[in-house]
């Protein structure tokens, strides 16, 4: 499956407000944007989306960026279809859906939205065994190919899963031509106090060992900066840059390996 390598970064833009309320969280999303503006990446937007409204999509979009609608939606079939009428306006190039939705709302959903590719969301990746126990009454990797199945059935060809999960879909006949897009991406420079992934891995090895399309990645960009460490990036477009290049040298030793191997690549 042939993704421009920047298209495989997915900045979220999750930023946590402060005194400035969702103005100031607006203000940042969009200072990131003009950021990282020319990378041919894509921006996601979740929390502040519901917060300030569609409106920001196309503002976004103005400054030449794809937009991924992170809204993780789930109801009944009727509002599926009208959250997709009215999201259809603004022309987000990617929606996420809990794949708990159904078969139903999930269909419903992606026939509103022809032009938008739905990303079904299987198992958090701030879920262990237990946790998905204790929601869905199984471990993760059932889980995980339970909704990825379900949103086959809808008509849904790409997934919201952890980067552990990627050779487990794909060694099912079933599911390996979906596209798989990962969050929970870390790497030992982006260490940080508190972090609730419990399933991740760095960029490069999510896409070339696990079969990852797409990498979503939030605080390891934004909570980059100046500092004195030559092992850190200095700002959010090194970060983004960084990983980026972690992904483009991991895709060309797989290929080396490849041709060490003699296995021919169509």
């Amino acid at each position: 499956m042939s993704i421009p390598n920047a298209e495989r970064l997915v900045v979220a833009a999750d930023f946590t407000p402060d005194s400035t309320g969702r103005a100031g969280v607006r203000k940042k999303v969009l200072g990131l944007g003009e950021e990282l503006q020319g990378m041919g990446i894509i921006i996601k937007l979740n929390s502040i989306l519901r917060a300030c409204g569609y409106d920001l999509i196309k503002q976004l979009h103005d400054l030449g960026l794809q937009v991924a609608a992170d809204l993780k939606l789930v109801d009944i079939r009727n509002t599926l279809e009208t959250d997709g009428t009215l999201l259809a306006e603004e022309k987000p190039e990617f929606l996420t859906v809990m794949g708990n939705a159904g078969v139903d709302g999930m269909s419903s959903l992606r026939i509103a939205l022809p032009n938008t590719e739905v990303w079904a969301v299987t198992v958090l990746t701030t879920s262990d065994d237990t946790v998905c126990g204790e929601i869905f009454r199984c471990p993760v990797n059932e889980g995980v190919l339970g909704f990825a199945r379900l949103a086959k059935r809808a008509g849904i060809n790409s997934l919201i899963l952890s980067p552990k999960e990627g050779k487990l879909v794909k060694s099912d006949s079933e599911l390996a031509d979906m596209k798989l897009n990962s969050p929970g991406i870390r790497y030992p420079w982006s260490e940080m106090k508190k972090d609730d992934q419990v399933r991740f891995l760095p960029a490069g090895e999510a896409v070339a060992s696990q079969g990852i399309h797409r990498v979503v990645v939030g605080r390891p960009i934004l909570n980059a900066g100046p500092n004195d460490d030559p092992t850190k990036p200095n700002s959010k477009r090194e970060a983004a840059e960084w990983i980026l290049k972690d992904i483009t040298d991991s895709l060309a030793e797989k290929e080396k390996t490849k041709q060490r191997e003699g296995v021919v690549t169509i």
